[in-house]
């Protein structure tokens, strides 16, 4: 039996609801912005008027405004977006409990075995677009296919509020012509890389010499072969279960760029404080650290260690990635926009561990960590902090909903 995969994806989902809950903005060019003054200032959605002047989701806004004048910004209410998500994806599990989100605003649902029910891929789609529509307001694109990087490139050709259905028998004649780097995975640099094998279209792809592509690209290359072929064979998980952690990372743009060495290592204790919390909320501990440097021009350095034991602590997080930074670093005074700290190789944290005597400190600075999360967590998170983070105004501190921002090419 063929598999029968939808993607729906909600279309300008933030500007849509700034649209709904005021209608003025409706017929005005509108962009969802982050804060000018903290280097936010990006575009993170557009409704089909901005789009339409040439505004890019991750446009500055200068740059918005230059190409299309009378732009209006708003500010981002993602309590609101997760909410119209949540009433969304409600939707969704009524066709199926096979939902995996790909982002607040995108989803795949697996419906194999579901047309008598729910009639043919064509039909559920149909239903699913007058669903959304009457329940939340808002309108949806949904892509029909037989696997889910198909069904992913099929929502994206289909206009708002509407779909478009390759099957296993035109799928070829669909979706072959077009560029490579419409599909899921192929960002630019990937994109260069086939055009150097001469690989232009997904058709090109999916006939590419296996070996070359894994010699350029590796395992990946194979994977981009049998996505381009419908074989990708990925299944699509319950909506309440979530993937394996693999790592705990969390990364940060500072309002101004970073050179003085101490405000890197505070800004290295805030990150490593938010990944601790983290990882005692899901039950982890983490044995290698690992941090990645942006500078001012765009430039990417990182490097990672192994730990001694795993932990969650964040004192020790922070020290082990802070000496891998002056490591990277070493003498040089380069400004540093983004830096990123993450730990992985992740175990229990139930799980045993052979201690020595000289362990006791580690177990004393976890211990302090669980109380520091506890204290957080019942009075907030502003009621205590480390020293060396008062007075830091560099420190964007961002909520968890900006980790989940579905930023798209």
């Amino acid at each position: 039996m063929d598999r029968l995969i939808l993607h729906s994806d909600l279309n300008n989902f933030y500007a849509s609801v700034e649209c709904l809950l005021n209608p003025t903005l409706r017929d005005v060019p509108l962009a969802v912005a982050g804060n000018p003054e903290r280097r936010h200032g990006v575009i993170l959605a557009k409704n089909a008027i901005a789009k339409k002047a040439g505004v890019k989701t991750g446009d500055v806004i200068w740059e918005a405004e230059l190409k299309c004048p009378g732009l209006i910004t708003v500010p981002p209410h993602f309590d609101l977006y997760s909410k119209f998500s949540k009433q969304v994806f409600d939707i969704y599990t009524h066709y199926t409990p096979l939902v995996e989100p790909f982002g607040p605003d995108e989803c795949w649902l697996d419906l194999t075995g579901c047309e008598r029910l729910f009639g043919t891929g064509e039909e559920i789609a149909q239903k699913i677009l007058a669903d959304v529509k009457k329940q939340t307001g808002l309108t949806v694109s949904v892509g029909v296919s037989f696997s889910k990087y198909l069904a992913k490139l099929c929502s994206d050709l289909a206009e708002p509020n509407d779909f478009f259905v390759a099957k296993k028998n035109n799928f070829k004649q669909k979706l072959w012509s077009l560029p490579v780097g419409k599909l899921m995975m192929v960002g630019k640099s990937t994109n260069a890389k086939l055009n150097t094998l001469n690989i232009h279209t997904l058709g090109d792809l999916a006939l590419a010499d296996e070996k070359a592509l894994r010699s350029a690209l590796g395992i990946n290359g194979v994977k981009l072969k049998n996505a381009a072929l419908g074989q990708d064979g990925e299944s699509v998980r319950q909506y309440d279960k979530s993937r394996a952690i693999e790592s705990v990372g969390h990364g940060m743009t500072a309002i101004k760029d970073i050179v003085d060495r101490e405000e890197l290592q505070a800004l290295i204790c805030y990150l490593s404080d938010k990944i601790s919390t983290r990882m005692i909320k899901y039950g982890v501990k983490g044995s290698g650290v690992h941090v990645d440097l942006r500078s001012s021009e765009l430039k990417h350095t990182s490097k990672q260690k192994k730990l001694l034991r795993p932990t969650y602590s964040g004192i020790d997080i922070a020290e082990n990635a802070f000496e891998l930074a002056q490591t990277i670093l070493g003498d040089a005074r380069v400004p540093l926009r983004t830096i990123t700290v993450s730990v992985y190789d992740l175990c229990e944290a139930t799980d045993g561990v052979q201690l020595s005597f000289f362990d006791k400190k580690d177990v004393k600075r976890e211990n302090l960590d669980l109380t520091l999360d506890k204290i957080r967590t019942k009075y907030g998170k502003e009621t205590i902090k480390r020293a060396n983070l008062i007075a830091r105004d560099f420190i964007y501190d961002k909520d968890d909903a900006e980790d989940f921002l579905p930023f798209k090419r």
